[in-house]
């Protein structure tokens, strides 16, 4: 299957000093033969890694015709939009908002504040109300990784 072989190859290069923080989150094949890889970093991933990770894929599929003649290869990271896969992913993304949907069909939405163990530890602003009065109260939400569906960091547009 292509995508082991690609998967394989990415391994190879990672050994690489440049290229040791990198890691693949995903690889797939699509109609019209696009052939669509992403990849992270610890760092963070550059245009300059994605750029030299594609020649270095091609060569191989191009030397070993596994895509034919006429394919589309992008490489990439898998930007803001796509579900956060690794831990290694969660780590970076510490201290930015994140949209967390749960095995029991529920979502939470706050700040991704801490790590601690097989867990991910959320903080967000709760307006409590004390007969006529209402506090803020900040509320820590510890969430095992076992019970996440899936986890996107939310953009904000907004000045702190």
């Amino acid at each position: 299957m292509i995508e082991e072989k690609i998967i394989k190859l990415l391994e190879e290069k990672f050994l690489e000093e440049d290229f040791q923080d990198c890691f693949v989150v995903d690889v797939n094949l699509n109609v019209n033969n696009k052939l669509e890889i992403f990849v992270d970093a610890d760092s963070g991933i550059t245009f300059e890694k994605c750029r030299k990770l594609s020649r270095y894929l091609e060569a191989f599929i191009d030397e070993e015709q596994w895509l034919g003649e006429k394919y589309t290869l992008e490489v990439s990271s898998p930007g803001i939009s796509r579900p956060l896969k690794f831990i290694r992913q969660y780590q970076k993304n510490i201290g930015r908002k994140v949209e967390v949907f749960l095995a029991d069909g529920s979502k939470k939405t706050a700040q991704f504040v801490a790590m601690e163990g097989d867990n991910i530890i959320l903080e967000e602003k709760v307006r409590i109300k004390e007969g006529k009065k209402k506090r803020t109260e900040i509320v820590r939400t510890t969430i095992p990784f076992e019970t996440i569906n899936k986890t996107v960091v939310k953009i904000s547009f907004s000045k702190k």
